[in-house]
């Protein structure tokens, strides 16, 4: 997986979007004189998810679709810099107008160079960060990534499951299609050195359905956020554990969640990242 570029061929017939399912449906504030710029990035140096394709195809489909930005699709982190390498069409963070780890896991392959320049993409010029499911189990190593994305993975109690979910924001863009409670069945991750006061929880697991006879639940406040918003200095970022399997890329739902993500952490809509003590 390291090292090379996903073909934009093979990705386009994986995990296939309702056709015109995104176009014309942005009211999009866009970069001047072009579309927007998203750099995909999947480079697993731990638990490889088969769900991955998926998720870079999705991104890319979104993009194309609705015109609102172009994608580029990285199994490596060497885009992942602020230096020009003068070589080929490389594109450098400078290129880009947000970034999106699909399901990245273990400690990824970048210099000290390299996390600097992407915390100053994100902290200093306010360019967006969208982590999608296993982006949450993703260098442990960096203080900085877990404070920027809102924590860590700390396991998945309940496997994949039908997991009941309730609506938090029903003001955020990347929700608001959501009824006020639902099931998804997909793999929620539980999150360490997380809290509900430094983001804006989005969806929550409902406590009163959950089994918390396992020895693998560490929360001893039972609150399981599915998904979050919140800022980190002047970036955008969004996180969301759903996307575990192949399936939750054909369900129109998962795809509109993070098609609004993204669209919302390019600056695009508006939605709050102020933090809320409970469900509204």
């Amino acid at each position: 997986m390291k090292n090379r570029r996903i073909a934009f061929a093979a990705l386009v017939g994986i995990g296939m979007l309702a056709t015109g399912l995104y176009v014309g449906r942005a009211k999009a504030q866009m970069p001047p004189n072009r579309m927007a710029r998203v750099l995909v990035v999947a480079q697993t140096n731990g638990f490889e998810h088969d769900s991955v394709p998926d998720a870079m195809a999705a991104v890319y489909r979104m993009g194309h679709e609705s015109r609102l930005w172009e994608t580029t699709l990285r199994t490596d982190t060497e885009n992942i810099t602020k230096k020009d390498l003068k070589k080929g069409n490389f594109k450098s963070l400078n290129y880009f107008d947000a970034l999106v780890f699909a399901s990245t896991t273990g400690e990824l392959d970048l210099t000290d160079d390299q996390k600097a320049d992407m915390m100053s993409f994100i902290k200093d010029d306010g360019k967006g960060f969208v982590g999608i499911h296993a982006a949450l189990d993703t260098n442990y190593k960096w203080p900085e990534y877990g404070e920027m994305i809102g924590g860590w993975f700390n396991e998945h109690p309940w496997g994949t499951f039908n997991a009941p979910i309730i609506l938090e924001d029903p003001t955020f863009p990347a929700v608001r299609h959501f009824p006020a409670a639902f099931v998804k069945h997909d793999e929620i991750y539980q999150a360490k050195e997380w809290s509900r006061g430094k983001v804006n929880v989005l969806l929550r697991l409902d406590e009163t359905k959950l089994d918390f006879n396992n020895p693998r639940v560490h929360r001893d406040d039972h609150d399981f956020a599915v998904a979050w918003s919140k800022m980190h200095g002047k970036g955008r970022v969004f996180y969301s554990t759903l996307g575990h399997t192949k399936e939750a890329w054909d369900d129109p739902d998962i795809q509109k969640m993070y098609f609004e993500a993204i669209k919302w952490v390019l600056g695009m809509t508006e939605g709050r990242t102020t933090s809320h003590a409970s469900h509204y």
